[in-house]
């Protein structure tokens, strides 16, 4: 299946873009979404491990099975004062 991940702040900064394209198996879960997506932004790897990852605008747990029509989104920590 084929994924749109939405990317935000620092994560849209270190890819270049605001969204990524992930190829992924049928029945992967959110935990296997960060490694593929650490692969393919090996920059991102530290912040992507702490980046909420949220499907259909909920925050998702890394044993959230995917489905091909989920609305994914990376959202990093925000800091600031």
């Amino acid at each position: 299946m084929t994924i749109t991940v939405k990317l935000f702040a620092a994560m849209r900064d270190l890819a270049g873009s605001d969204t990524e394209t992930v190829e992924l198996a049928d029945g992967t879960t959110v935990a296997d979404l960060r490694r593929e997506l650490g692969k393919l932004l090996p920059l991102a790897r530290t912040l992507l491990s702490r980046s909420t990852i949220a499907v259909n605008h909920d925050s998702a747990d890394n044993d959230k099975p995917l489905q091909a029509t989920d609305e994914v989104a990376v959202i990093p920590p925000v800091s600031g004062g």
